[in-house]
């Protein structure tokens, strides 16, 4: 956690950047609850709110992890199922 100068409170992390990410490249479904959340968090980082902000930024980064790892198994699986359907015939 970052302190800013100044402040009293704690900043919590938004995880902004990798909801973006997950809602883009990984899982819209899980994406755009963690913008939500990381928006919540900024927000709350801003009106000093900081036990908001540990919890929306608790939350933002769980479904980021999961949304991360849930895209690189689907992506993983669909290389698989790609290369599994393709036939080599060597003469």
């Amino acid at each position: 956690h970052e302190r800013r100068k100044g402040a009293a409170h704690v900043v919590a992390p938004s995880y902004l950047g990798w909801s973006i990410f997950n809602t883009l490249c990984c899982c819209l479904p899980l994406g755009i609850p963690a913008i939500i959340f990381s928006c919540k968090a900024q927000n709350a980082n801003t009106l000093g709110e900081s036990a908001i902000a540990e919890e929306a930024s608790r939350t933002a980064k769980t479904l980021n992890i999961i949304g991360t790892v849930f895209g690189v198994i689907i992506i993983i699986v669909w290389i698989t199922t790609q290369e599994a359907g393709k036939v080599v015939v060597f003469t």
